[in-house]
């Protein structure tokens, strides 16, 4: 078993993607993820990758569509504002089915807002930040040694469905330190037969997300639709004696480790309490959630937000059960004795 080393979890991520393959990263600092570029730019030329701080995030992102075009394990990162600069991109990437890893470290919002922590770039991961119909398969952790393992998956998924994986944390995972286990480094094949990096000997290949033929655009998509489909297959999740529960905490991320010392202490009272932690945010862990809306009281939601993932757990349930929910904005953390107070509220609310 390797040694473990402590490292913060943006650069046990960075490690990460580097031993997952990654020889290509582009990107622009921003707290509270700016370690990660610190990182690669260090670590990418003694691996023999390629580091390059753009001149904005936007030509970040149209760096990486290169890169992987290309047939390169690409990769870039940011925070709230700086992904939203990058959209116009992601959808490219995703119109011209390109392999990417997009990680976002999320900050206090709307606008610059602050440094703190927050998940309030939910909707703008799942649901589509950019335009089009499309999706990214989005990954949450919740520790720092998930913030290196999710950087496999992610570029496997990548390559997997030729589509774009965003990893999705907060700015406690970024910063907290915590004992590591990294992986081996990966060997990875980096020829693939669509990518456009020469032509000798065979035909050309074409990379486009442009598509002006009658219907042609159309077709495209319906095609990415039933990759999408495809996608589905890959919801992963964790349950914590969730089993057993009369009520269901559901939470992501930092707020995930929260709560579960809100179940621990609830079952200490004599509550059966449980936690649903999605690890896959899209594709979400609907059919589970509805399972459990069978047998449960009631689900009661955290969210450093003011209520984003709560509509994918209500849309879930169907109203089989009450969904509750408790969150704090703009930077603000909920604490577990905030949380543990309002699930008692709505305790005593549902007795008998």
């Amino acid at each position: 078993m390797p040694e473990k080393i402590l490292l913060s979890g943006n650069e046990a991520l960075a490690e990460g993607a580097i031993r997952a393959g990654c020889r290509y990263y582009f990107g622009y600092p921003i707290t509270p993820q700016s370690e990660i570029p610190a990182y690669m730019a260090r670590r990418m030329r003694e691996v023999g990758g390629v580091f390059l701080q753009a001149e904005s995030e936007v030509a970040a992102i149209n760096m990486v569509y290169g890169a992987s075009a290309a047939g390169g394990r690409a990769m870039t990162s940011s925070s709230g504002p700086g992904i939203s600069l990058k959209q116009e991109g992601i959808s490219y990437l995703v119109g011209a089915e390109l392999p990417a890893v997009i990680v976002n470290v999320m900050r206090g919002g709307p606008g610059l807002g602050n440094i703190a922590p927050s998940q309030s770039d939910y909707f703008q991961a799942v649901k589509g930040g950019g335009h089009g119909d499309y999706h990214l398969i989005v990954l949450s952790p919740d520790s720092v040694q998930e913030m290196a393992d999710l950087a496999y998956l992610a570029f496997d998924l990548a390559d997997k469905y030729r589509n774009p994986v965003m990893i999705l944390a907060d700015a406690i995972l970024g910063q907290m330190m915590e004992g590591v286990r990294l992986g081996e480094f990966r060997k990875v094949r980096m020829e693939k037969d669509w990518a456009v990096s020469g032509a000798k000997g065979r035909r050309p290949n074409l990379i486009r997300s442009l598509y002006l033929e009658e219907g042609a655009l159309e077709e495209h998509n319906r095609r990415l639709q039933e990759k999408y489909r495809q996608m589905l297959k890959e919801v992963r999740f964790e349950q914590c004696k969730a089993e057993d529960a009369e009520i269901v905490l559901v939470a992501y991320g930092s707020m995930a480790r929260l709560s579960k010392a809100v179940v621990e202490f609830l079952r200490e009272k004599g509550v059966k309490a449980g936690l649903l932690r999605p690890i896959t945010l899209w594709p979400f862990p609907e059919r589970i959630i509805r399972e459990l809306a069978e047998k449960v009281r009631f689900f009661f939601v955290v969210e450093m937000n003011a209520g984003q993932m709560v509509e994918d757990v209500r849309l879930s349930v169907e109203g089989r059960v009450p969904v509750y929910f408790y969150g704090r904005m703009g930077g603000g953390v909920p604490t577990p004795s905030e949380v543990l107070s309002k699930v008692k509220e709505r305790l005593n609310e549902n007795r008998g």
